[in-house]
Order: structure tokens, then sequence, then C-alpha cells
């Protein structure tokens, strides 16, 4: 399976989520980051349930959850505005509290998830209604390794929102769970086949990597055969595909053509997102 740093859909191991897939976040605007990821309370909180006054009913709402802290310096313009407007069926207050939670969840996700979890955790407490809250719930969850929570909170999103993205991510959260063949049924989705560009690259090495956890090893290959992979093409996506596949093929016994597309993962990753010159090194040593 793939290698990297920034980007979720393949897993490098069995606790935690690496670079291998796309998926969406609520970003910050100066972060510049929207549906990118890296992998990895006010004072205004309402409770209910609390007491009543002579002459008036009890509020037998139970008492909110307690929410992590959120620095002052956070504020609700942090958020991309495309992501702001979703927010005005909520009352101003709430609203604001609701973005200040996402910006915290998207400037934790790659150092600390599970503290961006609890901040999209708490965003979905006041805001579960919103399908890109439960969306940012969901990759949030995947980047902290709790795969059944990201799975049932990317369904939930995409039934309310509708579209094929996020394949990448259920799938891998599938393996997760250990269930490598569900993963291959999404890639066999009608939806998967929907899919172009990025989306399409980053589900095709999620079920690759469905195919190794299998011991398909030569099917794994056979998937990671598209027209993308041209080794004159550059950028993350296709250091990961060609990453994917030169892991395949050296799993496959083809040690040097794996090297040879290790090599090209390395001239392709422009970001520094895997350690593909590592990988062609150590084969180097070995041969």
């Amino acid at each position: 399976m793939a290698g990297g740093s920034d980007v979720p859909a393949a897993r490098s191991d069995d606790s935690a989520p690496d670079s291998n897939g796309a998926a969406r976040i609520a970003p910050a605007n100066n972060a510049g980051e929207y549906r990118s990821y890296s992998r990895s309370g006010g004072d205004d909180r309402r409770r209910g349930g609390e007491g009543a006054r002579v002459g008036r009913s009890l509020d037998r709402r139970p008492p909110r959850p307690e929410e992590p802290d959120l620095p002052d310096d956070i504020q609700a313009s942090d958020l991309d505005p495309t992501i702001r407007r979703d927010l005005l069926s909520l009352d101003k207050g709430n609203a604001e509290t609701v973005a200040r939670h996402l910006v915290m969840a998207a400037a934790l996700i790659a150092d600390d998830p599970e503290l961006a979890l609890a901040h999209a955790r708490a965003a979905r407490q006041r805001a579960g209604r919103i399908a890109v809250v439960r969306e940012t719930a969901g990759v949030t969850a995947y980047h902290a390794g709790e795969w059944a929570e990201a799975l049932s909170e990317l369904r939930t999103a995409r039934r309310m929102s509708g579209g094929s993205g996020l394949l990448a991510v259920m799938a891998d959260c599938e393996r997760g769970l250990g269930r490598p063949e569900r993963a291959i049924e999404l890639g066999r989705s009608e939806e998967a086949r929907a899919l172009q560009g990025e989306e399409a690259i980053e589900l095709r090495i999620v079920v690759a990597g469905a195919r190794m956890d299998l011991g398909q090893v030569d099917q794994a290959v056979v998937t990671l055969q598209t027209a993308e992979l041209d080794p004159a093409r550059s950028g993350s996506a296709h250091a990961r595909l060609f990453y994917a596949y030169a892991d395949a093929l050296v799993a496959a016994g083809r040690t040097d053509e794996g090297l040879t597309w290790f090599l090209n993962a390395a001239a392709a990753d422009l970001e520094g997102d895997t350690d593909a010159e590592d990988r062609a090194a150590e084969l180097t040593a070995e041969n």
C-alpha cells in the first residue's frame, strides 16, 4: 500500500491512517487547506435540566457534554466562507461556536487528532443536522483511528448531501475495521465508477491495499494499472499512486520493477509526502 503523510485513504498500519486518500475538512481561511488532510469551550455553552425557578417549567434537556476550550484568538471568521454559509440555519451564537470548533478541528488534525476529534464532536453536538459538520466529524475520527465512528459520520454526511466523494476514506475505514472485502465492494460501486481525477486515484490505492490485506498481491498490481500510471506525471496523488504500485510490485516479487516505480514516485513527489527515496535506497542496498 502507498506511503506518505498528508492525505488519508490507505493505512500504513492498524492504528493510524496515512496519506493515501482524499477527503474534506472545514478549513481556516489562513490555512488555505480546504479538502486536504494531514494525518494525522467557551462560556457560551448552553445547558439544560439544571433546575427551575418557581412559575417556570423544568427544562428537561440533558446537559450538553463538556466541550474543549476555544482559544480567544480563534474566530468564526477564520472559517472558509463557503462553510460558514452552511451554518446560517443556526442561531448566531451557536453558529459562531460551531465555526470556531471547526477551525480548531482543522488546525489540530495533523498534530493532535484526538483533540481535533473532541472539537469536531462538539460541533456535531451543536449542529448535527448540517452535512459539512458530520463530514468533518467523520474525517477527524478517521485521522484519530476511530474507524466505526468515522464510517458512521461519513455515511450520514453523504445521505444528507449526496454525491460520491469520500469513498476512499470510507473504504479505508472498512479496512481498519477488518473488512477489506467491503472496501473492494465500494471500489466496484456505481458511485466509484463516476469518480475522476485524484478521487479515483485515491480509491484505487485503497482497493489495492484491501487486495494486499487479503494476500491478493497480483490483483493489487492489476488494480493499480491505470492510464494515470504515467511516470511523466507529478504531484501528490500521482506520487502516492506510483508508490503503491511499487509496493505491490515488490510484494509480488518483481523487485527491479518496484525499484523503478519507487524512483518514479520520488521524482513525482514534489511535496515530500512519501518516503519513496528511502525505499528506493533500501532496495538498492539489498540488491
